[in-house]
């Protein structure tokens, strides 16, 4: 008997499945665990599934408990401004600049997009002005904590890719940027009516992919050492997040 071909969304969940499974494998090395040793904790994991302890939750139902769109402040004909909770988005101005170019030289932020943002006061007024695209400042109580916006903005096909930088190391951790992409989504389907958004990482982390997933994100694909960075090749993950499935999950 013929075995039946797997259906597309199958087959999209084991891709999954292998890069969670690649990332974790990396990690572990990183931490300088030895091959003996991860056979090691692969019986753990094997352990924690015959103890059946308790049936996982649905990850893209977990920021639909923190807020709905019912709980935005909408003030975008008034005054160009949303906000949810203590965070809220702004049109980017020019006053952004100098604190943008001194987070974007830091290594460790500049070197996470691909590709890379200009990180001079001189380049940044040209980028971020360019008609395919649209940015905003993120604000954490009245104060600047970072951007988020829009790249290769599509109005045809009513696409963009998203990118989005928490820049102030104070304001890291606290949730903020996960408020700020449910006001950016919220931005791009509800006041612009775009249909899809897409993003890009570098690399296949675990960390990202789980925090994107919750918002309704699903892989669309993996591009195997797209990226050159200080040397070494990096894979880039792209996932996407349509208008009507975010919807159903927020409202």
């Amino acid at each position: 008997m013929k075995k039946e071909e797997e259906s597309p969304i199958r087959q999209c969940h084991e891709q999954m499945l292998k890069l969670v499974a690649k990332s974790f494998y990396k990690e572990l090395v990183n931490y300088g665990v030895n091959e003996a040793e991860v056979l090691s904790v692969a019986g753990h994991l094997l352990d924690n599934v015959m103890q059946k302890g308790g049936a996982p939750s649905r990850q893209a139902d977990y920021y639909n408990q923190l807020f709905t769109i019912k709980d935005v402040r909408d003030e975008w004909a008034a005054a160009r401004r949303l906000a949810v909770q203590e965070v809220s988005l702004r049109p980017m101005e020019a006053g952004v600049f100098p604190q943008l170019a001194a987070w974007l030289r830091e290594p460790a932020v500049g070197e996470n997009f691909h590709p890379r943002f200009p990180d001079s006061p001189e380049e940044l007024p040209r980028y971020f002005q360019a008609p395919t695209r649209e940015y905003f400042s993120i604000f954490h109580e009245d104060s600047l904590a970072g951007i988020i916006g829009a790249e290769n903005i599509d109005r045809e096909s009513g696409r963009l890719e998203m990118r989005k930088l928490v820049g102030d190391p104070q304001k890291r951790g606290k949730g903020i940027g996960k408020r700020a992409t449910f006001l950016f989504l919220y931005y791009v389907f509800m006041v612009r009516q775009f249909r899809k958004v897409y993003l890009h990482s570098l690399d296949i982390n675990i960390r990202n992919l789980n925090l994107n997933g919750r918002f309704g994100f699903e892989l669309e694909g993996v591009f195997l050492e797209e990226a050159r960075i200080q040397g070494q090749w990096r894979d880039v993950v792209r996932m996407a997040l349509t208008r009507p499935a975010w919807q159903k999950l927020f409202s």
